[in-house]
């Protein structure tokens, strides 16, 4: 896998991957994006809440992990998060994101992130539990009812367009809890549909700089 660093708009770094011609982050703004789709789009929703699950798909280079960390206001937290291909640590060592966020915990929660082990739980401070598990979403399972939030953050349909489907919307759709949040970068048509026949509810909200829209959906409580 060839990856370049690439400096975006807002001064934080991303990553460019080569074989897929696809970027992570959006050009004008990693922090910036993934704070607006997933932290405000997402996280906040939850606010109130003593204990919140939530699943990543694509953890990438761990800046979703990260912001949640930093905005979790002492809320229990357990994070799953799925990466068949996590990048190298030589690739990992260059990312900045520590050095912008205003928070000397951030340097040591970022190295933990990625130094800690696959496939079991990890405790990044008493409230913060990280399973990273290195499996496609394929094949993966989980109990229904096990998460509040899911930060859809995969890679485009044009690049992973088995992943954007119904099938595996419905199986996301299972997972979460009553209530629960389905939130994504993505504003396709063919996206909202595939969500919409998974059976949630799908609004489309502002998103950040370079981009119109975002993809919020709802499994609504019954």
């Amino acid at each position: 896998m060839s990856i370049k660093i690439i400096l975006t708009e807002d001064g934080s770094v991303t990553l460019f991957n080569d074989d897929l011609n696809e970027v992570y982050h959006s050009k004008y703004g990693a922090i910036n994006e993934s704070r607006h789709v997933f932290i405000q789009s997402g996280l906040k929703l939850f606010k109130e809440e003593e204990h919140v699950s939530v699943l990543e798909i694509g953890m990438g280079t761990g800046l979703n992990i990260l912001l949640t960390f930093m905005h979790s206001n002492s809320q229990n937290v357990n994070y799953t998060a799925i990466e068949p291909f996590p990048p190298d640590a030589s690739v990992i060592n260059q990312l900045n994101y520590p050095e912008l966020l205003d928070s000397i915990k951030a340097t040591p929660v970022f190295k933990n992130i990625h130094q800690s082990a696959w496939n079991q739980w990890v405790s990044l401070d008493q409230n913060f539990a990280l399973q990273k598990i290195d499996k496609t979403l394929q094949l993966v399972e989980f109990d229904e009812c096990s998460f509040h939030l899911v930060y859809f953050d995969a890679f485009s349909p044009d690049v992973q367009p088995e992943l954007w489907s119904e099938e595996q919307f419905i199986k996301i759709f299972k997972w979460l809890k009553p209530g629960g949040v389905l939130v994504t970068y993505s504003s396709r048509g063919a996206v909202k549909r595939a969500l919409q026949a998974a059976g949630f509810s799908v609004e489309k909200i502002p998103g950040p700089k370079g981009k119109r829209e975002i993809i919020r959906a709802f499994k609504l409580k019954t």
